[in-house]
């Protein structure tokens, strides 16, 4: 009884909505043109997977989530955290405040303080032209590098946190006895601390991944998925076929495609974590 109005907030506010998005996946439901919807069972999915620009979202997206979360989050919070152990306390204030502002901030205010930064007059450009090195348009030739690196430097910050939260915890005397083992530095990170901080580096890959695939503010003020469709990722895409071309049913099932990607994901993860235990 106690976990009842728990229960009940869960039911209404995300139970339902998933229920309402499953349910729109299989109508033809619009918000201009036809009058009635229409169950049209699962054509809204093969019309998806037959779709060029859907399957461009899926591997940008993968792109996207590969490269901005699983390799550049992770990698450098987990070296941002190794390198503030044996900083001093000055430089580690300053670091953490510069990490963390950027994560604090809103995701559309990032968004455009990045665009600000990449695009043809930008702070970029700048940077390279009082360098004499060859500058070009970020946001149209490369725009998903440009999108990755924007997602790198505004979600470092929680992975920063989760991994020195978990060095805090590995035990000194083993990498005392490491030290005295002639370990040196790569070898003691490699072979006594990650093996150590597993489970956090698994539950970190977790949490930041299911974050980056449904990242959409920072995109969208950056690129709004172009040029073209060279940096339309899922949520993007769906956005774009729901809002801006009125089909709900169509916009709705490429909601549920990502919901089942984050599932597919989380449950990778957790299989890991399960054989970790064993």
């Amino acid at each position: 009884m106690p976990l009842l109005p728990s229960a009940v907030l869960l039911a209404v506010f995300l139970a339902g909505p998933i229920g309402y998005c499953v349910y729109y996946a299989f109508t033809n439901m619009q918000l201009t043109g036809s009058a009635t919807t229409d169950f049209v069972g699962f054509d809204n999915f093969t019309r998806a997977f037959g779709d060029p620009d859907f399957l461009n979202a899926v591997w940008l997206t993968l792109v996207f989530v590969v490269g901005s979360a699983i390799i550049g989050q992770n990698t450098l919070g987990l070296a941002l955290a190794v390198m503030m152990e044996k900083a001093s306390k000055p430089v580690k204030a300053i670091t953490n405040a510069v990490v963390i502002a950027a994560w604090v901030l809103p995701e559309v205010v990032a968004g455009y303080l990045m665009y600000a930064f990449f695009f043809q007059q930008g702070s970029l450009n700048a940077i390279l032209d009082s360098l004499h090195l060859p500058q070009q348009n970020w946001l149209y030739t490369l725009p998903i590098l440009a999108a990755c690196l924007a997602n790198v430097w505004r979600g470092t910050a929680f992975s920063m946190m989760v991994y020195s939260a978990a060095l805090n915890d590995v035990p000194q005397e083993l990498i005392e006895a490491a030290e005295m083992d002639g370990a040196g530095p790569w070898q003691r990170l490699w072979r006594v601390t990650l093996p150590v901080i597993r489970r956090s580096i698994m539950t970190n890959l977790m949490l930041v991944t299911l974050q980056t695939l449904s990242v959409f503010g920072l995109i969208y003020a950056m690129t709004r998925g172009g040029p073209g469709n060279k940096s339309q990722t899922l949520p993007i895409f769906m956005y774009q076929q729901a809002f801006q071309n009125s089909l709900i049913g169509y916009g709705t099932a490429i909601a549920l495609v990502l919901l089942l990607v984050g599932a597919l994901f989380s449950t990778v993860y957790i299989r890991l974590l399960k054989l970790e235990e064993d």
